[in-house]
């Protein structure tokens, strides 16, 4: 390892910041108690909730990385805010959690330490302030590593809470940051000498999350598949797809990228679809939204996260596609890396597939899953909720939705029970150690107090017995 003085000026910065925020994490947990815990989360997230604060923090979020939209995203700041601060609200996270004499253990809630956060650009705010608030709630310090767009909308948050920490006599090292101009190597060295990695964005972040040495919750990507079949309210599904689709013009991984219709009712449906603002590009026109969507291999910055008519004139659909167009369902059957549209799109287009029947879509969301997405969720439209049960069964998927719009009911919703959070963890399948939504949970650790209690030592008749009588001895 290199001599102090021969540690690179930014990796030296970076180390300064994160021994303030141990320095603060200490004084923190000494004096701690559930009602310091609780009033930091609440101020943190008044930091954002806070009307004019919300709205300045989503018009430079859109104005920086020029993804997504400013109501979408003040709802967004609010809500997932709001919510996480309901579901944590009477979480113990400090001091003795559970005292149980029948197994002589006693349970005590500590902090983890120094959480150092991965934040992606398209949730600025919205993201980091989940990663505050459940820090906060646990007991910890947090630095956040933003992206280089987000660099911005994260130095306005963090001014808020340091605000509102002001007015509470809290130190502002609790919650820091990597400054600008953000690296690779800063990042690096923040997941390296923090307690925890927390790490949401691109899959190269997480790839480097999970090999870092340090403990890390990271999420895979998203490519959610949903299958309207043909018990399905199609006025409804086309309703509630429309509204998640195009819901912060596309940016949340919970978006919907493909929809699978039966053919009984694949007609009727596209004709659903086209009266919520869905406007159908046959397959026999595909070729052309690819060539433009991906005009060098890559998504097309001119259309990814943008409000329907710059992704309509970016797609050459502005003069071809009927008035009051909010998205495109292009028509198409092939899966795979040769077909970008089976795969995650940032936009406001969604692949149209048709299956025979609900066999047969079952299987085609299997193969996309396959190709991208595994782990994340999937969603159905559906009067048959076995069929739920069955893709529980057999798809690589931690969440199913059913009848749902996606994206708001993925990471929680007031009207399901999943917790709010902008982190869907994707299990063995996406390469993940959590299948949950991140939470307020992974924020903490426990120390077991374990004590002597009466033999519990079972007899081999009570183990083996009914083994036994069935294979024999």
């Amino acid at each position: 390892m290199n001599a102090p003085n021969d540690i690179a000026p930014e990796i030296a910065e970076v180390d300064r910041i994160v021994a303030q925020a141990r320095k603060a994490q200490a004084a923190y947990e000494a004096t701690g108690s559930q009602a310091l815990y609780d009033k930091a989360a609440l101020a943190a997230g008044w930091a954002i909730m806070e009307p004019a604060r919300n709205q300045a923090l989503a018009e430079l979020a859109v104005e920086t990385t020029g993804l997504g939209n400013v109501p979408d995203k003040i709802t967004k700041n609010h809500r997932k805010t709001l919510g996480l601060l309901r579901d944590i609200a009477e979480a113990k996270t400090y001091g003795v959690i559970s005292d149980d004499p029948e197994t002589g253990i006693t349970e005590i809630a500590r902090a983890i330490g120094v959480v150092g956060a991965v934040v992606p650009s398209t949730n600025p705010a919205a993201t980091p302030a989940n990663n505050i608030i459940n820090a906060l709630k646990g007991g910890n310090a947090i630095v956040v590593a933003p992206s280089p767009k987000g660099v911005a909308s994260c130095e306005m948050l963090l001014s808020f809470i340091h605000t509102e920490f002001e007015k509470l006599g809290l130190d502002p090292n609790l919650v820091q940051m990597i400054p600008a101009p953000g690296s690779k190597a800063k990042t690096q060295r923040l997941m390296e000498t923090s307690d925890r990695v927390i790490c949401t964005g691109s899959q190269n972040n997480v790839h480097r999350a999970q090999s870092c040495g340090t403990p890390a919750v990271a999420v895979a990507a998203g490519n959610v598949i949903v299958i309207v079949d043909e018990t399905a309210d199609l006025s409804a599904a086309a309703a509630k797809i429309t509204a998640s689709k195009c819901f912060d013009n596309a940016t949340s991984c919970s978006s919907e990228n493909a929809v699978v219709v039966v053919n009984a009712v694949y007609d009727d449906f596209v004709a659903a679809m086209a009266a919520e603002g869905g406007a159908l590009v046959p397959a026999s026109d595909a070729a052309g939204i690819i060539a433009r969507l991906w005009p060098d291999g890559h998504l097309n910055r001119s259309a990814i996260a943008q409000d329907a008519d710059k992704m309509l004139d970016a797609l050459g659909m502005a003069d071809k596609a009927p008035d009051g167009t909010k998205f495109l369902a292009v028509e198409t059957d092939g899966i795979g890396p040769d077909h970008p549209l089976s795969g995650e799109k940032l936009s406001r287009v969604l692949a149209l597939y048709r299956a025979s029947d609900y066999a047969g879509a079952k299987a085609l969301a299997a193969r996309v899953l396959a190709h991208q997405g595994a782990g994340h969720s999937v969603g159905i439209h559906t009067s048959d909720d076995a069929r739920a049960i069955e893709l529980g069964r057999e798809l690589p998927t931690c969440r199913v939705i059913v009848n749902q719009a996606h994206t708001f009911a993925t990471g929680g919703s007031f009207t399901n029970g999943m917790p709010f959070s902008l982190s869907m963890g994707c299990g063995s399948w996406g390469g993940n150690s959590i299948d949950t939504n991140l939470h307020w949970r992974h924020f903490v650790q426990t120390t077991k107090i374990v004590r002597e209690i009466a033999p519990r030592e079972p007899a081999l008749e009570d183990v083996f017995g009914a083994y036994w009588r069935e294979a024999g001895q």
